[in-house]
Parts: structure tokens; sequence; C-alpha cells
């Protein structure tokens, strides 16, 4: 009998426990989950001029034009180079913005998430043509003088 009851207690407790979960309100967006910066690749080589820089990828490239990547070598050394989208191979090419590279530099590519679309308007209803409740305007007639 007393086991009854508890399994009678627990038979009603357990479900409302649960009932009582926080659920996600509509109005609370999902916050995209923010990436670090991705390595993508390292300097393969630096011409004498160090206006630009070779990058030998790791993997696939695909990286667009003008997307800006940062370097990191050793004693903290930092550069940014601009992609040019100039690929042969496994090698890209990459201008100098600023900074210092030399061979061997890891290059990463940091991943900005592009923003959503704007939510399309909702689309207006169409016009009913329903007949209007008003009664049609009768004419008025007005005492006009007429010159014979």
């Amino acid at each position: 009998m007393k086991s009854s009851r508890i399994l009678l207690l627990c038979c009603i407790f357990i479900p409302a426990c649960a009932s009582l979960k926080k659920e996600k309100s509509d109005g609370e967006k999902p916050k995209p989950a923010v990436e670090g910066p991705k390595l993508v690749g390292r300097i393969a080589s630096v011409p004498a001029d160090k206006r630009f820089v070779l990058i030998q990828s790791y993997g696939k490239w695909e990286v667009e034009s003008g997307r800006i990547l940062t370097t990191r070598g050793l004693d903290e050394r930092t550069a940014n180079l601009r992609t040019t989208g100039e690929t042969l191979g496994e090698f890209a090419a990459a201008d100098l913005q600023s900074g210092t590279v030399e061979v061997g530099d890891a290059v990463y590519l940091q991943h900005v998430p592009k923003p959503a679309p704007p939510p399309a308007p909702p689309p207006t209803p169409p016009q009913s043509q329903q007949p209007s409740e008003e009664p049609p305007a009768e004419p008025v007639s007005e005492n006009v003088q007429k010159n014979n």
C-alpha cells in the first residue's frame, strides 16, 4: 500500500517537473557561434621588394579576393595581408598591407559571418472589390439661372 502511494506520487510529480523546463521564447534570436582565426597556410616566399608574398595553403584555397589575412611569426611578429585572387596550385599571392613577414610565418583567416538578409515585408492582402456600404450619391440639382 505504501509503495503504491509513492509510485502514485512519482507519477504525478515527475511529469510536473518536466513541464517547468524553460522554453526559448520566439523573441530571442540564437547568437551565431563566434569562430576564431583559422590557420590557412604559411608564408612560402617573400620577394626582395617585400610588397607581396606567396602563401602555401593548407588544403584547398577557398579565400576570396580582397580578404584580409593575418600572419604570426616568431617573437610575436605580425602582419596584415590582402589576398589578390591569384593562385597557382597550392600557392596564393597576397599583398603586404602592414607589418613584417618571414618565410614560415603562419597565415590565418578570421571568419566574418555574413549578416542575415533582412526579413521580407509581409505580403499585402489583395484588395477585394466589395460593394461599398454607402449608397451612390444622387445628383444635386442647383438652381441655375438661364439667360435667353
